[in-house]
């Protein structure tokens, strides 16, 4: 059987950062879920910090750097995608919304998303749905109906991280349900289609 592929893509600003965690456990709950049900799956993550520089020069550009292409790349080729970033301000982060707006705009068109965010407080919790679900429906990609907000409180055990791991696991197998429902998705070859020398020269 031909492997799943998951992309993980965590604009966590610090090393280690609660919203990298988050991915993690949304990761390895949806690999778990495709594993149970005989659907191998491969799992990449894409760490927007690491890109902050050349997410500003592509912007500017036009142009992204080798390693952000392969990031993008990684991300247009999942059968499934895993996004998270940290709330400010009641929405996405700068460097997350980079990161999709240098995507190419037909790259998640059908592809399952499930969405995640942390912040300080639960109060944040809203701009899952008035920022981040409006941004992956304008998209066209397929959002799971279970988003997963973390609070501080979320990770500091008993009922509220029990609570957190239920969510967890529900958008997990509603990620793994779509995904294995599917296609595979095509990897993605930038030399597949190469722009002849003399379109370049034209160009100019």
């Amino acid at each position: 059987m031909t492997p799943r592929t998951l992309a993980v893509v965590t604009a966590g600003l610090s090393q280690p950062s609660s919203s990298r965690l988050l991915a993690d456990r949304l990761a390895a709950a949806t690999a778990e879920e495709l594993t149970h049900a005989g659907t191998p799956v491969e799992v990449s993550v894409v760490e927007l910090r690491d890109h902050g520089h050349d997410l500003v020069n592509a912007t500017l550009t036009g142009f992204a750097a080798p390693e952000l292409q392969r990031a993008l790349d990684a991300v247009a080729s999942a059968d499934g995608v895993i996004a998270v970033t940290p709330i400010f301000n009641a929405s996405y982060s700068g460097l997350f919304k980079s990161f999709f707006d240098v995507l190419e705009p037909e790259a998640l068109v059908d592809v399952p998303v499930l969405l995640g965010a942390t912040g300080g407080t639960a109060r944040h919790s809203l701009a899952l749905e008035h920022a981040m679900r409006p941004l992956f429906t304008y998209l066209r990609a397929v959002v799971v109906p279970t988003a997963v907000f973390a609070a501080s409180e979320d990770w500091a055990g008993g009922d509220a991280q029990n609570a957190l791991a239920t969510r967890v696991r529900r958008a997990a197998r509603q990620l793994a349900a779509l995904v294995e429902a599917r296609e595979p998705a095509e990897a993605v070859d930038p030399f597949d289609d190469p722009t002849p020398f003399s379109e370049l020269l034209a160009g100019r």
